[in-house]
């Protein structure tokens, strides 16, 4: 019973993990597009971030379906450098546009889907927390909080958006994209910090690390155990 039960909770979290990507994966089609016309650093920035999201999506994917120490290091190491190169490139961009008085165009589908995706990815970052909880999978669970600090920074986006196009404040869109430069860098130093205690955690005898196994133990107990 407790067999079938953890991999309902192993299906829903993939699936929920689907449903993240494939949001990402239009977002950066649709913010790509909105952020060249509009020539708005947050909306583009955004685009970024939704897309380093699909890798961070793609290796939980990885480790509910099982994956090796060394595959999720390296996939952390990969993660942990993509914020971390995001970050440099929003921080530059968004100074060179505040300095060179550069004005972004309104945008309203970028409000629309900006909105859209925070009410979206704050729904799905309960969701997974709640499987998380259930299943005991850390991973899962570090990963809702990131989907939901997703849903925080589309909330700023979209603040510096309306102030653009009610007040004029053109100085808010570039300056919002300073938010997910902060968020990047935190992203980057959480993802790193991961990928190096992978040299330090003891690992079961499936080769795999502990604290992110979400397999099923042939004593029937699950392999995950709750952080202390």
């Amino acid at each position: 019973m407790q067999d079938v039960q953890s991999q309902k909770l192993l299906a829903a979290g993939r699936g929920l993990e689907a449903v993240t990507m494939a949001w990402n994966v239009a977002g950066v089609v649709v913010l790509s597009l909105t952020a060249l016309k509009a020539h708005s650093v947050a909306l583009g920035g955004f685009g970024l971030d939704s897309a380093v999201e699909i890798a961070a999506s793609a290796l939980v994917l990885y480790e509910l379906r099982g994956s090796t120490p060394r595959q999720e290091k390296r996939t952390l190491k990969f993660i942990g450098w993509a914020f971390i190169i995001l970050a440099v490139y929003l921080a530059v961009q968004s100074t060179v546009l505040l300095v060179a008085d550069v004005h972004p165009e309104h945008s309203p589908l970028g409000i629309l889907w900006t909105s859209l995706t925070a009410v979206v990815m704050f729904c799905l970052a309960t969701a997974k927390f709640r499987v998380g909880d259930q299943l005991q999978s850390q991973v899962l669970m570090t990963e809702s909080r990131v989907t939901f600090v997703d849903g925080l920074l589309a909330t700023f986006v979209v603040a510096g958006l309306v102030a653009n196009a009610l007040l004029g404040w053109w100085w808010a869109d570039p300056a919002s994209a300073y938010l997910i430069v902060a968020y990047s860098v935190r992203e980057s130093i959480e993802a790193l910090r991961l990928a190096r205690a992978h040299d330090e955690e003891p690992l079961g005898s499936c080769g795999q690390a502990c604290s992110a196994c979400t397999n099923i133990c042939a004593d029937g107990e699950s392999a995950t155990q709750p952080t202390p």
